[in-house]
């Protein structure tokens, strides 16, 4: 990309943008049952022992 030229300024009330903050790291709850892990989190929906989507 090019640069703006000389004569083309930016408005006046325009400032730059204010740094992004860094993201906070997210602590998920334990699985309330090892033997059925979260389907929300792989994906996997079960009825019955039939895998099911919808």
């Amino acid at each position: 990309m090019g640069t703006r030229p000389p004569h083309v300024k930016a408005p006046e009330y325009l400032s730059k943008s204010p740094p992004v903050p860094q993201p906070e790291e997210v602590v998920r709850a334990p699985e309330p049952d090892a033997e059925r892990p979260d389907p929300v989190r792989y994906g996997d929906w079960e009825l019955k022992g039939v895998a099911i989507d919808f």
